[in-house]
């Protein structure tokens, strides 16, 4: 079942136009400047403000002080961006005037003040950051209500595709296009990484390698890094990556720190360690589609502890007057202080997959639980990492597993989740199997027909009182149900047929829809009588399938 994806010349153009439409506005301050922005979207006011003699910028103190509309204030911290360039950056959820008053160590740089008019948004794939549903706790909407099914994209390397091009980023909007085209929405990426310590294959063409990049966070490069001051390039690069997210409506999960990927960080708690890191919540913190992770596998190899997890995270919410997403790639620090992060991680290769995330699900009642990485690394033509399953089929399997377990889901293709990037997968001059970007797809069409908010993997008891419960739905395969008369259920593709056993409907009668993962095909059955012991044969046996009763 080989589906190749295309792109319509009508489809390119209208991503280019959100591309170019979601720019950061950036404007030189002028005294009481009055200006305006649209909701959600990055306005950047830039001071002017010399350093002198030995001063490091990196030392001094900047930011703004927002109040809104109904009295609300942020205390907003900014940054410097070279050149005497000291950026105040903002964006808001709140439309109406916004007045703010600038602070700062170095006096030109305080007391200055202006005002921004919050527009209402114009683009209709902006819907504001990610957030945890007030229905709900276990699931996320964006801040205009709209439930948000996430499904992650691993692209560690994403910073690095087009950090040598000035003008342009080829590279980065075409992988982008074609994430953002196949229904993810959520792009696990690192602020930096350098090289894997595991072997690739030799055969990798030089224009998919970005392995060992000749520049780090800070200036001096990776190997001799000078730790008293930043590379700007990098960190202005990344600002043009979160514009590019944002305007395909993709969240930056920002994996902060990555302690495997051979990076030259300095010691822990140290004030360059603490520059670094505090630069990163200043400057992205006004992007609403940020999210933020402290680091990747945060307790393996040795290099931090729980007592530095707890306060990296302290400074985030000390310094972050959004309060966006946390969290940890660390499952071992997620199961003991789950209070700390606002959704748990769980990394998990094991193969009672479903069990286990329903179990996570169980445990943590109180917020939403993300399958970060279930072992599951799509094959490509360059070999890489391997994981425990690189066929396509298994790995969405997987995770339709975790989803089923009511738990979020996430993918990796080797060549684009690590230092191999193979940017233009589906060009044509291609002759390798394509990833399955596809079959990610279909899975987000079809939760966004039943959106997931709605439904619980607990099922109803067969009672009168019927509150629901955890008896089975049916002999076999995985179910969710809404409390309403709905439920879903993924057959295994072991399984011949599946016996559902439900409350009998008030008519006597159950409508039956049979949804294919691999080809997104909805076949529609004659409604059937009910019975206590109802058979259903999947039209396609043998293979992974999703029975929706109605």
């Amino acid at each position: 079942m080989k589906i190749n994806l295309f792109y319509t010349p009508l489809l390119f153009l209208f991503l280019f136009c959100l591309e170019s439409f979601a720019q950061i506005k950036s404007t030189v301050y002028k005294k009481n400047i009055n200006t305006s922005v649209e909701q959600w979207q990055v306005n950047d006011l830039v001071f002017k403000g010399k350093t002198t003699g030995n001063e490091n910028p990196f030392d001094a103190e900047f930011g703004a002080i927002y109040t809104g509309p109904n009295g609300e204030s942020m205390k907003i911290p900014g940054f410097f961006d070279g050149n005497n360039n000291w950026t105040s950056r903002f964006s808001s959820k709140t439309q109406g005037n916004w007045i703010f008053e600038t602070y700062s160590s170095k006096p030109e740089l305080s007391g200055l003040k202006g005002s921004i008019k919050v527009t209402p948004n114009t683009r209709p794939n902006q819907k504001g950051a990610v957030i945890i549903d007030p229905n709900n706790p276990q699931a996320f909407v964006y801040e205009d209500g709209s439930p948000h099914f996430l499904l992650a994209f691993e692209l560690d390397w994403l910073f690095a595709l087009d950090y040598k091009e000035p003008e342009d980023m080829p590279r980065t909007s075409q992988i982008l296009d074609d994430v953002s085209a196949n229904g993810f929405n959520h792009v696990v990426m690192n602020a930096y990484a350098h090289d894997v310590g595991w072997k690739i294959a030799d055969n990798v063409r030089e224009e998919y390698y970005f392995g060992k990049p000749d520049y780090g966070p800070f200036e001096g490069g990776n190997e001799n890094p000078d730790f008293s001051r930043l590379n700007l390039r990098l960190f202005q690069h990344l600002d043009r990556v979160f514009e590019a997210m944002q305007a395909r409506g993709l969240d930056a999960h920002l994996m902060i720190y990555v302690w495997n990927k051979k990076v030259n960080w300095p010691d822990m708690y140290s004030k360059a360690d603490n520059m670094y890191f505090d630069y990163i919540i200043d400057r992205y913190q006004a992007f609403s589609n940020v999210i933020w992770d402290v680091s990747k596998e945060a307790l393996d190899y040795g290099r931090c502890d729980i007592p530095y997890l707890h306060e990296r995270i302290h400074r985030v919410r000390k310094r972050d007057a959004f309060k966006r997403l946390l969290t940890v790639h660390d499952y071992e620090y997620n199961s003991r202080h789950s209070e700390k992060v606002d959704f748990v991680s769980i990394q998990s290769w094991r193969s009672n997959l479903y069990s286990l995330m329903l179990q996570g699900r169980e445990f943590h009642a109180d917020r939403p639980v993300v399958n970060i990485e279930h072992g599951g690394y799509e094959e490509g033509p360059y070999i890489t990492f391997l994981g425990n399953y690189t066929n396509a089929e298994t790995c969405l399997e997987r995770t339709y597993e975790c989803v089923f377990a009511g738990v979020y889901g996430s993918y990796y293709w080797q060549d684009a989740s690590w230092n191999i990037v193979v940017w233009d997968a589906f060009d044509e001059k291609h002759d390798f199997d394509k990833p399955r970007y596809d079959y990610y797809k279909h899975l987000a069409g079809f939760f966004e027909k039943y959106s997931l908010n709605d439904f619980k993997p607990s099922i109803p008891k067969l009672t009168t009182n019927d509150k629901g419960g955890n008896d089975n739905l049916a002999t076999n395969g995985f179910g969710l149900y809404d409390g309403k008369g709905n439920y879903l259920m993924m057959i295994p593709k072991e399984s011949e047929r599946v016996n559902v056993v439900i409350p009998k409907p008030k008519n006597g009668k159950v409508n039956v829809t049979w949804f294919n993962p691999f080809s997104g095909e909805y076949l529609k059955q004659d409604p059937k009588e009910w019975s206590g012991w109802l058979e259903m044969v999947s039209p396609w046996q043998y293979e992974m399938s999703v029975l929706i009763i109605e």
